[in-house]
């Protein structure tokens, strides 16, 4: 981050900013990072404001390198957060300046600095004023030829897991680039960074942990979680990604491996990920974001006995002493960042998912993207599917394979939602040995142990896999579902691709081209007796990068359903009429930021609605403001 500054060294020193220079300001000006530690403010205030109380004009092209690390200790009420001085803690505006600091990157340093690195696009002056002659070959270059260059050599690799390498070391070593490239290009690269390539990375590699990209918090942390989360350099916190990595994906328990893993340099985890889409898709900017990753233990014997495994070598812990790392987790977020931080639980299993959620949804600000943002892009799915196939969603009859995480608050609705999980259909007569969040949806019905025979007895008109297990909507199921309906709806959701419950050329094929269907997995379109069939996409990218900046953008300090349905509605609203001649029932990722800023403004509309928003007034136009409040990617000048 940089900020504009033309002044001299004196003025900074009238301020105590700087110490007071014992020879000529020339001879210390700009500071190398070697010579001065950094020191640490909080103050996060607007160019002009500091340039007024220095005298001086604003020069929006200029700039300095000043970077901050450790503000001051945050109050310690637990209602308080990071202290904002200036009042300008805004909804994930990139900030024209950051906090003072006695450091000015420059040189080797600046080029190793992935918030300030710009490559070859440094200009010739920058060059000078920042040292580095020589270190750079001397053509200058821009950002956009930077990122038709950068796409021209991932192309050229023809395995996503290289695409994936390259695009992780890009984030590390020029991060504006990484955004603008991800940004420009989403469509192309968004399965390479997130589903499906993510999960055969975090599959393959664990091994080595070379750079921090989020905090580690065990066992061993107990009791010093607080002071943990004051080492994350960054303070202004507004959304934090935390796992557990007991379900990682469709791939189990990677315990500590889900966070960190080797990828020849630099690595990128679950949270990292998902945080990295939170910027890309939302444009909640980079240093509002935290990965965490919650490190109980793992009762994967592989990682357990495997002597480059990074994290705690024990079994998971649970029970009390699970509740209590996870209750003191909770309490410090909040005593550090205060209650509109969001809280995102990533990849929890079940039996702690729904827990979780239930205790914390009423004293802090938290969203489960597996159990919620799942069920919000469904149904955005499946009232884009009503176009197809009439009606409304009280007229339709439900069936899921797997009956895990997915939560849709409608009691009376339950009537027509049928559940099957590995043991077969949830039936009343099941309910002594079925996990609670089961229970509500058990009926009336005679015990039936095979998927095709539950198509068969309930007549679904929808058809929804969550198991986790591919291949598992045989032949014989979707020919079914298509005898019962002239357009079934069958959705296979489970992540990554192997774990599909079917691809899309099956679902056409044994449909006969009359099947409305999506995945949670991107697959190409399918061409069927002449006509070309564009699969889409139920990928929960579509619904929480645009629900968290709606949540900041409004200062929201609880979720409600309500905002859930909201984004749903405003993901829905979306598909043209041109999409509906492809067979869509989600629209193109290419408009994505358009997408996340209407989500955005129908959630914040509904949290004032709700009394639930607590940045006050309330902006006149929501769409506009969200929009506005995005992170850029461009470059800044720096001098």
């Amino acid at each position: 981050m940089a900020f504009p500054i033309d002044h001299s060294l004196a003025d900074l020193t009238k301020l105590n900013l700087l110490p007071k220079p014992h020879g000529h300001a020339s001879d210390m000006f700009p500071f190398r990072l070697s010579v001065f530690p950094r020191v640490h403010l909080s103050l996060r205030t607007s160019t002009s404001r500091v340039l007024s109380s220095l005298g001086s004009k604003v020069d929006p092209n200029g700039s300095v390198l000043i970077e901050t690390t450790t503000p001051p200790e945050p109050s310690p009420d637990v209602t308080g957060g990071v202290q904002d001085v200036y009042g300008e803690d805004a909804a994930t505006e990139d900030m024209p300046i950051t906090p003072w600091s006695l450091s000015v990157a420059s040189g080797y340093t600046l080029l190793r600095d992935p918030h300030h690195n710009k490559g070859l696009a440094f200009s010739q002056r920058e060059r000078d004023a920042h040292y580095l002659r020589g270190l750079l070959p001397p053509t200058v270059i821009s950002q956009d030829l930077q990122v038709k260059k950068m796409m021209h050599t991932l192309r050229h690799y023809q395995v996503p897991l290289q695409r994936y390498m390259a695009m992780m070391d890009l984030q590390e070593t020029n991060e504006r680039l990484f955004y603008k490239l991800l940004i420009e290009h989403v469509e192309e690269l968004l399965p390479v960074v997130y589903t499906p390539t993510v999960g055969e990375a975090c599959q393959k590699y664990g091994s080595i942990f070379l750079r921090p990209q989020g905090l580690f918090i065990s066992l061993k942390e107990k009791g010093k979680i607080l002071e943990v989360l004051r080492n994350w350099p960054e303070k202004n916190i507004q959304v934090i990604v935390v796992t557990d990595g007991e379900r990682i994906l469709g791939l189990g328990d990677l315990g500590c491996q889900a966070s960190l893993f080797d990828l020849d340099s630099f690595g990128m985890g679950i949270p990292v990920g998902k945080l990295s889409l939170y910027t890309a898709l939302g444009g909640v900017r980079p240093s509002a974001c935290l990965p965490v990753t919650i490190d109980v233990g793992t009762n994967n014997e592989k990682l357990l006995n495997d002597e480059f495994y990074i994290g705690l070598r024990q079994r998971r812990a649970t029970g009390e002493e699970y509740a209590e790392l996870m209750h003191e987790f909770m309490t410090a977020v909040k005593q550090n960042y205060g209650e509109k931080v969001v809280i995102q639980f990533e990849d929890f299993a079940n039996h702690n998912a729904f827990d979780l959620l239930a205790k914390y949804g009423t004293t802090h600000l938290v969203f489960n993207d597996d159990i919620q943002g799942t069920a919000s892009v469904v149904l955005a799915g499946l009232i884009g599917a009503l176009r197809f196939v009439g009606g409304s969603l009280a007229n339709h009859r439900f069936l899921f394979l797997g009956a895990g995480e997915c939560q849709i608050p409608l009691e009376e609705a339950r009537k027509n939602i049928w559940l099957v999980d590995s043991k077969g259909l949830i039936v009343s007569s099941r309910k002594e040995s079925i996990q609670h969040f089961k229970k509500p949806w058990a009926h009336d019905h005679k015990p039936i142990k095979e998927l095709v025979d539950a198509v068969k007895a309930i007549k679904p008109t929808v058809l929804i896999g969550t198991s986790g297990v591919g291949q598992t909507f045989t032949q014989e199921v979707v020919e079914t579902m298509a005898e019962l309906n002239e357009k079934p709806i069958i959705l296979s959701l489970s992540n990554p691709t192997s774990q599909s419950e079917c691809t899309a050329e099956q679902a056409y094929k044994w449909s006969k081209g009359r099947a409305i269907f999506a995945s949670g997995s991107p697959f190409a379109p399918v061409e069927y007796e002449g006509k070309t069939f564009v699969p889409g996409q139920a990928n929960n990218a579509y619904i929480f990068p645009g629900f968290g900046l709606g949540l900041i953008m409004s200062g929201t300090i609880r979720v409600h359903d309500d905002m859930l349905l909201a984004a749903s509605e405003a993901l829905a609203e979306q598909l043209m009429e041109e999409h509906y001649e492809k067979g869509m029932i989600f629209p193109p990722f290419r408009n994505i930021r358009k997408i996340s800023a209407r989500i955005a403004a129908k959630v914040a509309a509904k949290a004032y609605e709700l009394g639930l928003a607590t940045r006050l007034p309330q902006p006149k136009e929501l769409e506009k403001c969200a929009e506005s409040s995005m992170y850029s990617p461009s470059y800044h000048s720096y001098r």
